[in-house]
């Protein structure tokens, strides 16, 4: 039925999180990876709605027990921020929650800063496994990402 993947959190910098799993993938399977964008001159602010969106899945889809998105978090390198994330947020703490996510996790999955530094980290991208680069943001963002890569 299909011959690819839609990954989550996917980092181009850290290949080694998924490659058992990929490890049969034939010649034409195709990574269709996400990648929040947001322009934004000042990196921090930028970052921002990424970190926001991590520490809510994070911190509280799922059980304490049982969360797939802190799990993979730890498996990306950031296992204890991902327990202190979780441990914030199920105790209503979701503004500390969120500052404890790492801004390296929240830009290695996303394309967020100013317009160049933007352009250099789609190099990373177009270097990694990723056959499709899937992007979101409003039409102004969309524009930019276009002017961008043609």
């Amino acid at each position: 039925i299909a011959d690819g993947w839609l990954p989550l959190y996917y980092s181009p910098y850290r290949p080694e999180v998924y490659a058992d799993q990929l490890v049969d993938a034939g010649p034409d399977f195709e990574i269709a990876a996400l990648a929040l964008v947001n322009v934004n001159d000042n990196l921090e602010q930028a970052l921002y709605p990424v970190k926001a969106m991590l520490g809510f899945y994070i911190g509280g889809m799922g059980s304490m027990k049982r969360n797939f998105h802190k799990e993979l978090m730890a498996r990306m390198g950031f296992s204890d921020e991902a327990e202190e994330i979780q441990a914030l947020f199920m105790s209503g703490k979701k503004d500390q929650a969120i500052a404890v996510v790492p801004d390296q996790f929240a830009d290695e999955i996303s394309l967020c800063g100013p317009k160049d530094r933007i352009k250099e980290k789609i190099q990373d991208w177009e270097n990694s496994a990723v056959t499709s680069l899937l992007v979101h943001g409003d039409a102004d963002t969309l524009r930019t990402m276009a002017e961008l890569v043609l």
